[in-house]
């Protein structure tokens, strides 16, 4: 935070930013990849790139747990799917117009 003692100066926060427009299926730049640190050994398929507000993000997160039949969240930006489902997601993806996704 910021003081001043000048009587014209007037303080803006950075909460009245809007949310990010979402780009077309075709121009998404989505990646999948397999982590197993931090996750009590356990493996989960992480896909980073998604440009979009977070509902949208969310919606897509929940297609594809549905689609893997297993579960998963979708926060800070990252699809985090239990499981190594990098096929399966992929060619989901693909289907769905994401088409450069690797």
């Amino acid at each position: 935070m910021v003081y001043s003692t000048n009587p014209d100066f007037h303080f803006e926060t950075d909460n009245d930013s809007t949310e990010q427009e979402s780009l077309p299926a075709n121009r998404q730049k989505l990646r999948l990849r397999i982590e197993k640190n931090g996750r009590g050994g356990k493996t989960a398929t992480v896909i980073s790139g998604f440009v979009g507000p977070e509902s949208e993000l969310e919606s897509l997160a929940r297609t594809l747990k549905t689609h893997c039949g297993c579960g998963g969240s979708a926060k800070d930006g990252l699809i985090i799917i239990q499981g190594d489902m990098r096929e399966k997601l992929l060619s989901k993806l693909k289907s769905m117009g994401y088409s450069d996704t690797k």
